[in-house]
C-alpha cells in the first residue's frame, strides 16, 4: 500500500496538472481544422505529462510510464512491466477544446496487471476522485457510496463506445443492441463524455449504470478501480465478472445487475 505521504504527492501532482488548464479554458478559440485540433491535443498531452512526470518520477523513480496511446487496446498483461503508471493526459480533451465541461486528468498505478491506485481529477468542480485497492474510494476526503435506487424508471444510465465502429459491422451491431437495451430498461440514458468520470460518478451515486461494448481498457482502468472500491458491481455486458481480456464493461450500483435484466449480447 502507498503511504500517506506518497498519496499526498500523487494528489498534488494531479491537481497541479489539471489546474493549469483552467487558465486557458474558454479563452482559446475552438479549433476549426484538423491541423488545429491535432496541435491543441498534442499541446494538452505534453503539458499534462510534464506536470505529472516531474514530481512523480522523483517520488517513484523506478516506476515507468505508459501513455494511454502507447498502451494499446491489444495489450496483454504478460507483456507489460510489473508496475507502471498509465496516464490519459486529458480524458475528455475534445470537450476541453470545444469549451465544454467534462474533462479530467486520469492516472492509475498498475501492479501485476491490477490497478492499485487511481486518481481522476475534475478541475472545474475541484473534485478529486481517488481510490487505493483494498482501502475504499473517495472524492476529496469524502467516502464514495453508490446509489441505492431499485426503480429503473428513476435510474440514469450512461454509455460509451470504442473507436472503429465505421470499420467493424459486428461491433456496431453489438453497440446498437446494448444501447437499445439501456433505452428500453432505464428512465434516463445519456452519454456524458469522459469514461473515468462517469465510472467515478457510479461510485458516487450520481449515475446508476455504465455500459461500454467494445474493448477500451486504458480508459476503463482508473474509473474501474474507483467504482469497485466504492462498492459498485464491475461486470461484463453479459453479467460475468470483469477481467483483463473482457471486451465490454458494465458497472452498476451494488446488486443492480441481479435485480434487473442483464445486457444480453451475442458473442
Amino acid at each position: 500500500m502507498l503511504s500517506s505521504s506518497e498519496i499526498a504527492t500523487i494528489h498534488a501532482a494531479v491537481r497541479t496538472a489539471g489546474d493549469q488548464f483552467l487558465l486557458d479554458f474558454r479563452r482559446l478559440p475552438v479549433p476549426q481544422t484538423m491541423a488545429e485540433l491535432q496541435a491543441r491535443l498534442a499541446d494538452i498531452e505534453a503539458r499534462c505529462m510534464a506536470a505529472l512526470q516531474a514530481p512523480l518520477t522523483a517520488a517513484f523513480p523506478t516506476t515507468p510510464w505508459l501513455a494511454a496511446d502507447d498502451f494499446g487496446l491489444s495489450a496483454e498483461a504478460a507483456t507489460l512491466p510489473a508496475q507502471y503508471w498509465l496516464c490519459d493526459a486529458m480524458d475528455g480533451a475534445i470537450q476541453y477544446v470545444q469549451q465544454l465541461p467534462g474533462w479530467t486528468i486520469n492516472l492509475v498505478l498498475m501492479h501485476q496487471a491490477e490497478p492499485v491506485f487511481a486518481a481522476i481529477y475534475d478541475p472545474l468542480a475541484q473534485e478529486l476522485f481517488w481510490a487505493q485497492a483494498g482501502a475504499g474510494a473517495f472524492v476529496n476526503k469524502t467516502p464514495l457510496r453508490p446509489s441505492t435506487k431499485r426503480e429503473p424508471g428513476v435510474m440514469v444510465a450512461v454509455f460509451e463506445h470504442t473507436h472503429g465502429l465505421d470499420e467493424d459491422v459486428a461491433l456496431r451491431q453489438r453497440v446498437s443492441q446494448g444501447l437499445a437495451t439501456l433505452l428500453g430498461t432505464y428512465g434516463v440514458v445519456r452519454n456524458y463524455g469522459p469514461h473515468g468520470l462517469q465510472l467515478a460518478y457510479i461510485g458516487a451515486g450520481r449515475l446508476d449504470v455504465f455500459l461500454q461494448v467494445g474493448r477500451d481498457l486504458e480508459n476503463w482502468l482508473p474509473g474501474l478501480l474507483i467504482g469497485r472500491e466504492a462498492g459498485a458491481d464491475v461486470l461484463t455486458a453479459t453479467g460475468q465478472p470483469w477481467q483483463w481480456a473482457a471486451d465490454s464493461l458494465l458497472v452498476t450500483a451494488l446488486d443492480l445487475s441481479a435485480t434487473f435484466p442483464l445486457i444480453q449480447l451475442p458473442a
